[in-house]
């Protein structure tokens, strides 16, 4: 079958709704390496949309699901529960940034993970209101389509939305937005739009995702818990994307080490590809909700739980919170080599391997996906899948696998390098 003749059946059986990027099929992946169906080969510096931090179909993974699936796949753990989630549930509560007691709970994608994170506090504090910030992305079921801070394609033609929901503004120094700018707007949203005392939380990424890997400043993120302590606010941080070693550390929050909070949402490169979430935090917030207020039929599926502690397991095994940081700051020689040449090149971003370049049109300085999605297209011809984010779809992030061969990698250099040289 060849990746036409797939191309036109998929038009046909599926809706336009699901956007599809490549005009390619995948039929096999090792750790970094992707093969379409013709054969054809790809370096994978998109990782499933960072879900692949441990590369694709790591052997401890797939160990731990084959040992898995001779027990059982399905129980519902409300139904019938088993000890690898509660022992998960230790090993996380063990390593988030929370202070004191933590619980966690499972869930499967992101977004169930961040509402289930908003019942929480919501719960604990009796109060509606959820501050959230431009830029934020953090799914697409309807709560978290409100507190997502891009329009475009994601809340198009889907309003109205849950109210009780506001957005304040994200640092952002390339666009003249300081850390006194959020911090102003966030208290302009106490005088305009909501009273403090009914805000039960403001939720936000460490380090933007979709948004363009803006990364929070120290002081704004002491800010916001000093902010969200003065008014008996819960702070969230959303590490769906930036958890997991993408950052240098297990959790991006561990950059902040004189901030502490109090829920913190995960996914993506917790199980490697398997269809997990969590929500952790402080025990007695957990606990606010009633025995039946949390779970889901495949919250915390075994196969996934099992895939987890791999995942965990081959991250502190293999170093690669210390690797993610290598590989990130040779990226970023590289990029800045790039950028002494190419005008195009308007800012590079990085905290560990969570590293994007935003791109403008030279002639104009405005943003520029046009530039962008060329940049991309030349990779791809090249053998190097990348991804656009960014709130103008100007800027291109990198999310290859931390496990990636040390040749593979100086491999997708020399094309990143050649592709940044000649548009």
């Amino acid at each position: 079958m060849s990746n036409s003749e797939l191309n036109s059946r998929r038009l046909s059986a599926t809706p336009r709704g699901v956007g599809v990027m490549c005009d390619f099929y995948a039929e096999r992946a090792e750790n970094a390496t992707l093969w379409d169906v013709e054969g054809r080969e790809f370096i994978d510096f998109a990782a499933g949309i960072a879900v692949l931090n441990t590369g694709h179909r790591h052997p401890r993974l797939v160990q731990a699901i084959e040992q898995q699936l001779k027990s059982f796949t399905h129980t519902a753990y409300q139904i019938v529960p088993y000890e690898s989630y509660v022992s998960l549930a230790e090993k996380i509560n063990s390593r988030v940034p929370v202070e004191g007691p933590c619980k966690t709970a499972f869930f499967t994608t992101g977004a169930e993970a961040v509402e289930n994170a908003i019942k929480i506090a919501r719960s604990y504090t009796g109060r509606p209101g959820v501050i959230a910030f431009g830029g934020g992305f953090h799914g697409r079921t309807y709560m978290t389509m409100a507190l997502t801070g891009k329009v475009a394609p994601y809340k198009l033609g889907f309003g109205p939305f849950p109210g009780s929901i506001f957005h304040a503004r994200f640092p952002d120094a390339l666009n003249g937005i300081s850390t006194q700018d959020a911090v102003k707007s966030l208290e302009y949203l106490f005088k305009s739009d909501i009273d403090p005392k009914q805000v039960a939380a403001v939720i936000l990424e460490p380090v933007q995702g979709e948004g363009g890997f803006n990364i929070a400043p120290d002081d704004f993120m002491q800010a916001l818990r000093g902010i969200c302590d003065q008014h008996g606010i819960l702070l969230i941080a959303d590490e769906v994307q930036a958890g997991f070693a993408r950052t240098g550390k297990m959790f991006a929050m561990e950059h902040y080490p004189d901030v502490r909070v109090d829920l913190m949402t995960m996914a993506k490169s917790l199980a490697g590809g398997m269809p997990l979430s969590a929500v952790s935090g402080r025990a007695e917030v957990m606990d606010a909700p009633g025995a039946g207020g949390l779970g889901g039929t495949y919250a915390g599926n075994p196969l996934a739980i099992a895939a987890a502690h791999a995942v965990i397991d081959a991250i502190e095994e293999e170093k690669l919170c210390e690797r993610a940081q290598r590989l990130g700051e040779a990226l970023t020689g590289v990029l800045e080599a790039a950028k002494r040449q190419n005008r195009s090149i308007i800012d590079i971003r990085a905290r560990g391997s969570m590293v994007a370049a935003e791109f403008c049109d030279p002639a104009t300085g405005e943003p520029s996906a046009e530039v962008a999605k060329r940049v991309q297209k030349k990779a791809l011809d090249a053998g190097l899948l990348l991804l656009t984010c960014g709130t103008y779809g100007n800027v291109i992030r990198f999310l290859y696998p931390l496990t990636i061969p040390d040749k593979q990698f100086a491999q997708a250099m020399d094309i990143l390098s050649s592709v940044l040289g000649s548009v």
